[in-house]
């Protein structure tokens, strides 16, 4: 049947000014004041079967960049689909510290609550990488918050958790993301404490999930919703779910990934449990842990885990000391390192192959990491940060910005060798801006040179000044 898109006018009523708002169903708004006197603004989706005769839940989605309506892109299939409201702000911000990014997210909690029928007790968060780090934070500051799809990410910090305050956490990661191994260990103590938790793996790198599984995070929060009362019961719903979820278990099976098969039967159970006799499934998952396919592919992973943390140490070791010592004949180290794990792109190992991946994915969120603590000083050390760098453009040497960072830090102190240095690596690996490359910031001595200006016109045909010979 062909979907039409269906206009909701609303009238929101705030203390002492109201907006207008025509809002489209089945679409992302942007642009939706918080309040006329404030310049705060979110995105919002309203599924395309909203009307205001029944509560809804809602799920605010976090984005560290503000960047509300490419957040609520990925959610919105899923919520089409299981029927929940989205919202984003605009104004989340890395930058800024947990607590303003708590009140933005209060004020915007609140303004949803009063321009929609929210239920009091399906209210959400969710998030990607750090977006997802953030939006586990929330529910330990703002009330009713009763979950939270964490994709690619750990909860930030377990020792704010508290069983005063609990709520579902649902972790979705792909079995390559450099987080993968530390998800799996956040569900063993999230069990420990007893926190209510599923965990949703999928064969991928630290990316956003399919469709597929935000759908059956939001399947899985209303059968929460649906075994607490807080909703009526809905005998086809649940056993809808409960069947889609058995052929995905059966899929992994059939694609001999009994690992994920295992973790999702695991989850299946216990998702289930409230609702149906799942007496059967608990003897089938005893039979899959027995065969001597999964308990070779545990074994080796386990194995890979191993070898994986050893590295990782090393990485974290090399990393901080170079850094303090501004040490630029490691990088013959790094390069190394580098060319070791192009080496696992080719093992005939899967388990080999995806640590490879999850290696690439750690080392680049590490250096980053540093990137960000070192930028954010009041006294910023710029020889770690141009080493950093240089790191870059070895780790990830297709990224193009951090050659053009490095070019105009050295034009500045006129280190111009290391500048035409990077000014040919960046053009050797495809780089084609040519207005962007003459209007780089410190560079206005540089690119009047001949040197420049022999290797513009070496890889992109034509220099913007003519080369005097002498």
């Amino acid at each position: 049947m062909k979907r039409f898109l269906l206009f909701l006018t609303l009238a929101v009523a705030f203390t002492s000014h109201a907006q207008q708002l025509a809002l489209k169903k089945g679409t992302i708004t942007d642009g939706v004041k918080v309040h006329d006197t404030l310049p705060e603004t979110f995105a919002l989706y309203l599924p395309s079967n909203f009307d205001t005769s029944k509560k809804w839940p809602v799920i605010f989605v976090y984005d560290m960049k503000g960047r509300g309506k490419q957040a609520l892109s990925m959610f919105a299939g899923a919520a089409e689909e299981e029927e929940y409201i989205l919202a984003a702000s605009n104004d989340i911000r890395d930058s800024l510290s947990i607590a303003q990014n708590i009140l933005i997210s209060t004020r915007m909690f609140n303004t949803i609550s009063s321009m929609f029928p929210i239920h009091a007790r399906r209210s959400y968060t969710a998030g990607f990488s750090n977006g997802a780090r953030f939006a586990s934070l929330v529910p330990t500051f703002v009330k009713n918050v009763q979950g939270v799809i964490s994709c690619g990410a750990t909860v930030a910090n377990t020792e704010v958790l508290s069983s005063k305050r609990p709520f579902q956490f649902i972790g979705i990661v792909g079995n390559s993301d450099f987080n993968y191994p530390e998800m799996l260990a956040l569900e063993k103590t999230l069990n420990k404490l007893r926190f209510p938790n599923q965990l949703l793996v999928f064969e991928g790198e630290h990316q956003w999930p399919t469709q597929e599984y935000l759908s059956m995070a939001m399947e899985f929060f209303t059968l929460a919703s649906l075994a607490k009362g807080d909703i009526p019961s809905d005998r086809d719903f649940v056993k809808e779910a409960y069947e889609k979820n058995l052929v995905a278990v059966n899929n992994w099976v059939a694609s001999q990934k009994p690992l994920i098969a295992n973790g999702l039967l695991d989850e299946v159970i216990d998702v289930f449990r409230p609702h149906l006799n799942v007496d059967s499934l608990a003897n089938s998952k005893k039979v899959l842990k027995r065969s001597k396919l999964f308990k070779t592919q545990n074994r080796d992973q386990n194995a890979i885990f191993f070898k994986e943390a050893l590295i990782k140490e090393d990485y974290i070791y090399y990393l901080e000391e170079d850094i303090l010592t501004y040490n630029y004949n490691n990088l013959g180290w790094w390069n190394y390192q580098m060319e070791e794990l192009k080496k696992f792109d080719k093992s005939a190992k899967v388990f080999e192959r995806q640590m490879g991946k999850r290696l690439k994915g750690f080392v680049n969120a590490l250096i980053e990491d540093n990137i960000d603590i070192i930028s954010a000083e009041s006294n910023i050390d710029q020889e770690a940060l141009v080493f950093l760098w240089m790191l870059k453009t070895i780790t990830e040497p297709n990224d193009f910005s951090y050659y053009l960072k490095i070019i105009s830090e050295s034009s500045k102190v006129e280190d111009y060798g290391t500048a035409l240095f990077y000014l040919e690596e960046l053009l050797k690996k495809g780089y084609q801006d040519k207005k962007e490359l003459y209007n780089l910031e410190n560079t206005a001595l540089l690119r009047i040179t001949p040197q420049f200006n022999e290797i513009v016109e070496k890889y992109l045909k034509e220099a913007r000044y003519d080369i005097i010979d002498e």
